[in-house]
């Protein structure tokens, strides 16, 4: 590692391509990092096995106040941040595990998967798709200039399923509730519209806050 390289700052970027929050804040956590000369580390988690541990519930088990209030935070922040969303997508829950393993194959591979995941995103809250068809997964990869056969051979092997498992319990250990997360020499910054907050710490450059 180069001194230039050690000098980096590196962002664990907690996501799952189910996410509504995390579609919302893609496309701004990268303007955060290129802005700050961050690095973002892809680290897809699963959801559901977070939320088990660190007290978060699935959308159809919160109380009904919950469940509406979601609603008028999606249209808050879909003005906010200026993209298409639908607040009921026709394939919402699915699972979109191989997906999110795609993501973690391309980054193994040295692949940037940003692009790969904004269409993702896009595919489920945008455009009523199914990400969980290996046939849309593929075709998305192939658009984005990948080859999709190789990406999905790897995203379904050992190796990627370990990865996934490890950015679960990694993210479980860093207290975040929920995802997207980010954390920052060990703060975590839970939400996308924490992105601001860790613009402020990555541009000034302080100690990371602890709860230990």
């Amino acid at each position: 590692m180069s001194p230039q390289d050690a000098a980096t700052p590196t962002v664990d970027y907690y996501f799952t391509l189910m996410s509504p929050y995390a579609y919302l804040g893609h496309a701004q956590v990268l303007a955060v990092a290129r802005e700050a000369g961050a690095r973002l580390v892809y680290r897809p988690a699963r959801i559901f096995e977070l939320f088990s541990a660190n007290g978060g519930l699935p959308l159809g088990q919160r109380a009904p106040a919950r469940q509406r209030y979601r609603l008028v935070e999606l249209q808050r922040w879909r003005e906010a941040r200026g993209l298409p969303l639908n607040l009921a997508p026709k394939y919402f829950p699915v699972d979109i595990a191989l997906a999110d393993r795609c993501t973690i194959a391309l980054a193994e591979a040295g692949a940037d998967p940003s692009g790969f995941m904004d269409a993702a995103f896009r595919a489920v809250w945008a455009q009523d798709l199914d990400l969980a068809d290996p046939q849309l997964v593929a075709r998305l990869l192939t658009e984005q200039g990948f080859e999709a056969s190789t990406v999905l051979a790897e995203a379904e092997g050992a190796v990627s399923g370990e990865i996934y498992e490890r950015n679960t319990q990694a993210a479980i250990a860093a207290d975040l509730p929920g995802l997207p997360g980010y954390v920052l020499n060990g703060e975590p910054f839970w939400g996308q519209d924490r992105i601001d907050a860790l613009r402020d710490a990555l541009v000034s450059g302080r100690g990371p806050y602890t709860s230990r």
